[in-house]
């Protein structure tokens, strides 16, 4: 099994689990994953579908949780632990960002213990330095720490050729660079997230990029990518759910709030 963060392979199941969760149907993509469920790969892998449709949806937790219990349960050595403790301190971030409870100290926690299983070398260190990353965007509001530890992301998932973690890390970066008022950065950044994203058919993460674009171009542009957003919201029957404010209301959306939670 391939690891949580590829896009579709050589692999058919992979391609299968891809296909779906583009599509904002991680359930389903989970449900091809169950049988495999006992392998740490392929329980990571659930775990992260699962997280995915609590940042997009805020709803699977109890799901989310059960899937990172299995995680937990079948790792058999750090990098798996390692693994499994970034999974646990994003479902913790996810529930502080969303509102559902603050779970702040258990991510510093669990992303903390995450840096300490995993190798220097490790695979899973651009994901995990992105994740440390957004805790200190978000919840330590200290956009200096978040920078650098996106720039390390970044830095890390160019060399690994991990192109959809290179659209996180782009989208944010611009969104500090947005909040400083570079806005030929933010503009850069906002749009190779998008072309990303629509290079891998990463559908539920167009809306949020074309969003976030919007609000480093002047009219018309700006209302013709919040139409489109809004097109592709609706679509996806009102993913992600933190874009419904932005996309309904005609006034445009304030540069210092953050475009998309997390991934």
């Amino acid at each position: 099994m391939s690891g949580y963060g590829t896009t579709a392979g050589d692999d058919p199941l992979q391609t299968a689990v891809w296909r779906l969760r583009s599509r904002g149907c991680w359930t389903d993509a989970a449900a091809l994953l169950a049988p495999y469920a006992t392998d740490p790969a392929a329980a990571l892998e659930r775990v992260g579908l699962f997280v995915e449709r609590c940042l997009f949806t805020a709803e699977g937790w109890a799901e989310a949780e059960d899937a990172l219990r299995t995680a937990e349960a079948v790792a058999r050595d750090d990098e798996e632990r390692g693994g499994a403790a970034c999974e646990r301190g994003r479902l913790a971030y996810a529930a502080t960002i969303l509102g559902v409870r603050d779970r702040a100290d258990e991510a510093r926690s669990a992303l903390g213990r995450a840096a300490a299983l995993l190798e220097p070398t490790s695979p899973r260190r651009p994901l995990l330095d992105f994740r440390r990353g957004l805790l200190a965007e978000h919840i330590a509001d200290s956009p200096q720490a978040a920078r650098a530890a996106y720039r390390r992301a970044h830095d890390g998932a160019a060399a690994q050729g991990d192109d959809l973690l290179l659209s996180f890390t782009w989208h944010h970066q611009a969104g500090l660079a947005l909040r400083e008022g570079e806005l030929a950065e933010a503009r850069h950044g906002f749009s190779e997230a998008l072309r990303i994203r629509v290079e891998l058919g990463y559908l539920i993460g167009a809306a949020p990029a074309l969003a976030a674009l919007a609000d480093c171009e002047p009219e018309p542009e700006a209302g013709r990518l919040r139409a489109e957003a809004g097109r592709l919201f609706r679509l996806l029957g009102g993913v992600p759910v933190w874009l419904a404010g932005r996309l309904a209301s005609t006034v445009p959306a304030q540069p210092a709030k953050p475009s998309e939670p997390a991934a």
